[in-house]
């Protein structure tokens, strides 16, 4: 009896929803539950995309803005990882000046809902420069102490005005020493509000704008880089009266919506808790059965057929939805600011709850063929990919040194390892090889043994390879489920069981037929 009551618990535990409702008439809740999850999850991403969009157009658009504002002879195009660059010591001072001038008259000229921080911040210059030195590049004399020192000046929006800026503006702060200079910061915080939101519906935000110009003269070279950066701080904001009652019902009908989706996952959570839970203790009785009537351990294998992972990914995608959604409606009410943060658990639960789909999809032999054969495939693939990225990084050290001067996608590692990989793709490779500088032709000889035998090496042998290994799984599957999987003690045990004592009624629910 005790066998039994085992095999018949062990039978319906493997079945699936339907299967489980023919037998028992149980109700497949999880399955309605997660079906009703995608639907809700997924609109919320949306209703939180559409929102976040708002927010990231309005930083680029006002980034934009800023560059145009305070970089004189600004083109609208970065020149490289620097907005632009100058080349005379006249034009040095006035992109300075420039700055000043734009940011003493910006309430005038800006187009932008933007005004200054508070009376007291202002617009703060920090110049560094090597202690003393004197230099004579005619004679070839250099004499330097290479310590640095940093000067700063705080130029506040009422000393901008009257005779007190003149003052400021001709002290002997401004008189650069170019050969000690090594760099000029100009930074300066400026707040604005976003009121594009109201045309979505939305309670406008606050937003502190905390930019810094930075002159880079540290190659000495005779060009000067200009680097703009602005870092966006969203602020709650402090007192504001809406006269529009649609923004504050489409505020609260979001809110509603947001407390079920988190009402859906924490129902999901607890029912796949609980069958993690009764798994575990099937688990349990069926290991100590075993070893009572057959005197050995289940090996680990069986026992992780009680683990199952599609649970263990939904539980997962349970926890990151909910904390996504108090940080979304806690975003809505204007209590926080945590964008990034929001966005990344929304997104990456939703991302779960689709593949989580599989699951359901894998009841039904043709589509179940994909699971097996990545299940199959993957420690094989993580040996392989082992081996392959050996290879990878050594290609990777050996551009960035020797062809790094010569190539501006070599120059550090991180781009050298995108490009390559990018190759590997069959991507930009025309350009890769066009843009290689002939200064040096050993150089140029090495880049193209370099560049020809990693794309032979890795597009037709490596990944033909890679390929192989999956081909060689979906081949194994395929023949499993022609002739029969391999049996183990937990299938053995299991096989001889008949299931007559469960109802075969042929009517189940629309869910299931489905």
């Amino acid at each position: 009896l005790k066998e039994t009551a085992l095999k018949e618990d062990l039978k319906f535990y493997f079945m699936n929803p339907c299967e489980k409702y023919r037998a028992r008439r149980q109700i497949p809740w999880k399955l309605a539950l997660q079906i009703l999850k995608i639907l809700m999850v997924t609109t919320q991403l949306v209703f939180f995309g559409l929102s976040n969009q708002l927010v990231v157009s309005f930083k680029e658009e006002n980034t934009i803005a800023f560059k145009h504002l305070f970089l004189k002879g600004y083109s609208g195009t970065d020149e490289d990882d620097y907005s632009c660059s100058i080349y005379t010591q006249q034009d040095a001072y006035d992109s300075i000046f420039y700055v000043i001038n734009q940011y003493r008259h910006l309430k005038n000229i800006s187009l932008g809902t933007l005004g200054y921080e508070h009376e007291e911040s202002g617009l703060k210059i920090c110049k560094q420069q090597y202690k003393r030195g004197t230099m004579l590049p005619s004679n070839d004399t250099l004499n330097i102490d290479v310590s640095t020192e940093t000067e700063c000046i705080l130029l506040k929006p009422k000393e901008l005005t009257g005779k007190k800026a003149e003052l400021k503006l001709n002290s002997s702060f401004f008189n650069l020493e170019f050969y000690r200079l090594i760099q000029l910061e100009i930074s300066f915080k400026l707040k604005g509000i976003a009121l594009q939101t109201i045309h979505a519906r939305e309670l406008p935000d606050c937003y502190a704008f905390q930019n810094t110009i930075t002159f880079n003269n540290r190659a000495h070279s005779g060009k000067i880089k200009i680097y703009f950066d602005s870092d966006t701080d969203i602020q709650e904001c402090k007192d504001w009266h809406i006269f529009n009652s649609v923004l504050q019902k489409n505020t609260q009908y979001i809110l509603v919506f947001d407390g079920f989706v988190i009402l859906s996952c924490l129902a999901s959570l607890i029912l796949c808790t609980r069958s993690i839970i009764l798994a575990w203790r099937l688990q349990k009785r069926f290991v100590t059965f075993f070893l009572e009537k057959y005197k050995r351990r289940v090996c680990y294998a069986d026992r992780l057929e009680f683990l199952n992972g599609w649970y263990v990914l939904v539980i997962i995608s349970d926890v990151m939805t909910i904390i996504g959604s108090i940080l979304k409606m806690e975003i809505k009410a204007k209590n926080l600011t945590s964008y990034d943060v929001c966005s990344i658990l929304l997104g990456t639960s939703t991302l779960f709850v689709w593949v989580g789909v599989i699951r359901y999809l894998g009841y039904f032999q043709t589509y179940n063929v994909l699971i097996l054969t990545m299940q199959a495939s993957l420690p094989k693939v993580l040996r392989f990919c082992c081996c392959a990225g050996m290879i990878y990084l050594g290609y990777t050290f050996c551009g960035w040194i020797v062809l790094g001067p010569y190539h501006e996608k070599f120059e550090d590692l991180n781009t050298v390892a995108e490009c390559l990989f990018s190759l590997v793709n069959g991507d930009d490779m025309f350009a890769t090889f066009a843009q290689i500088q002939q200064k040096s032709s050993l150089v140029w000889m090495f880049s193209r043994l370099y560049l020809y035998s990693f794309i032979s090496l890795f597009i037709y042998m490596i990944l033909s390879l890679f390929i192989a290994l999956i081909t060689d799984s979906y081949d194994t599957i395929k023949k499993y489920q022609q002739s029969g999987f391999p049996v183990t003690d937990l299938h053995e045990f299991l096989k001889d069981h008949s299931s007559a004592g469960y109802r075969k009624d042929r009517t189940f629910p629309f869910i299931c037929c489905c």
